[in-house]
């Protein structure tokens, strides 16, 4: 087992019993009492949440004081499930566990991009730099995706944390989302324009590359119900995007097959193509994947509008759909209303990234167009594609409180 310096144990103990202080708080059972009235389909008071997972070099990495490279791994971990809670005053939940996955993961083409970042500390962009240009002729070099697990790092993680902590915080295994990735790992292989240009110039290749890559990954789900490697989804656990596993509907233990779990998907890659054309090269595929899973959560940053009565629509098990600006939000808001889907908004971030002092009346005017496209939804505010908040808790904690305050004025059950 890994051994963790005195000094560096002091502080995740320390950081421990945070955890715990915020995880028996009133506030806690407040914002839990929220979450279980998504779980079960109440429309009661909607979460709030601003996530931070584009500028973790200004809430996480600066305040981390342990020194060794296991004990800095957990130490991030625990920042993480706190920041919403200490530095901006959201609606992030917290329980009493230092919750575990299996470490299990699914390469889906075996090839690695080349991505250029611009020399500076802390990069947010990237430019693709091509290694696959042509499907007619490099198709076999993305047919070696694979799959695998690592007991022995979950075990050895385990073992530490109740080494350190476990007498704070007991150490729970959980499972997050299920994920498949194609049409964003290809891009990144790809390019944007030639992965487009694909469907016109080799359909036929790409055609043949989806269905492999959904191959891989029903054979991935079936290693993992085989293998015994399925723990339960339930209520912290992590489902992409950035969203938690509250639900009515999972076990909460048992569980042996990969419909007991969520899953995500995305392609945001194609909202500049036709539905016709997502309906050809994606649906299929994804539609495949999507049987595989219990509950399912759908998007990124992509339209959903156009894709909703032809596509999305179809899948009975959707429970979060991600309404991001580039939406028609009062349409999305008609598809969903009263119904068992979760409106789940990524609201327009320039409020909060522009600089100087924020502009709080324009913010509130859109947050009350936000609420009134959500209203009669269930209801999900997570503040995403944040690149910085110019190093200001207090300016999150501020536009949390605005985002809060125009719920409660403009947003309708």
């Amino acid at each position: 087992m890994q051994t963790i310096p005195q000094n560096d144990r002091a502080v995740l103990r320390e950081l421990a019993q945070r955890w715990l202080a915020l995880a028996h708080s009133p506030e806690n059972d407040a914002i839990l009492r929220k979450w279980d009235a998504l779980a079960h389909g109440r429309r009661e008071t909607p979460t709030v949440r601003l996530l931070f997972s584009n500028f973790t070099d200004e809430v996480i990495t600066p305040r981390m004081r342990c020194q060794s490279e296991a004990a800095r791994s957990m130490e991030f971990g625990l920042l993480w499930g706190m920041v919403g809670r200490e530095l901006f005053g959201d609606d992030t939940p917290i329980l009493p566990y230092y919750d575990v996955s299996w470490n299990t993961w699914a390469d889906p083409f075996g090839v690695k991009p080349h991505l250029a970042r611009p020399d500076v500390a802390s990069p947010k962009g990237f430019h693709i730099h091509p290694v696959i240009t042509d499907l007619s002729t490099q198709l076999e070099q993305l047919k070696h995706g694979s799959f695998g697990a690592d007991r022995e790092a979950t075990r050895a993680r385990i073992t530490l944390a109740q080494d350190v902590f476990g007498d704070l915080l007991p150490v729970r295994m959980v499972q997050g989302s299920l994920t498949a990735p194609i049409t964003n790992p290809l891009v990144m292989l790809m390019g944007m324009e030639n992965y487009l240009l694909a469907m016109y110039d080799t359909p036929d290749e790409l055609h043949e590359l989806m269905d492999t890559t959904t191959r891989l990954y029903e054979d991935y789900y079936d290693f993992l119900e085989r293998e015994k490697l399925l723990l339960p989804a339930r209520d912290t656990s992590f489902v992409a995007q950035e969203s938690f596993a509250f639900n009515s509907e999972l076990p909460t233990e048992n569980v042996t097959s990969t419909k007991q779990l969520w899953g995500f998907l995305e392609s945001q890659e194609t909202t500049g193509v036709s539905p016709a054309m997502y309906g050809e090269f994606v649906w299929p595929y994804q539609d495949r994947l999507v049987r595989r899973y219990g509950l399912l959560s759908y998007g990124c940053c992509e339209r959903v509008d156009a894709l909703w009565e032809d596509y999305l629509s179809k899948w009975k098990n959707l429970r979060k759909l991600s309404v991001s600006p580039f939406n028609n939000e009062p349409q999305i808001g008609e598809y969903l209303r009263g119904s068992n889907v979760v409106y789940y908004s990524k609201p327009r971030a320039e409020f909060v990234t522009n600089p100087g002092p924020l502009d709080e009346n324009a913010l509130r005017e859109y947050f009350k167009g936000v609420c009134k496209a959500a209203s009669g939804c269930l209801f999900e505010m997570a503040q995403r594609e944040v690149g910085t908040i110019f190093g200001d808790f207090e300016r999150g904690r501020r536009y949390v409180q605005i985002a809060k305050e125009c719920i409660e004025d403009h947003w309708q059950p």
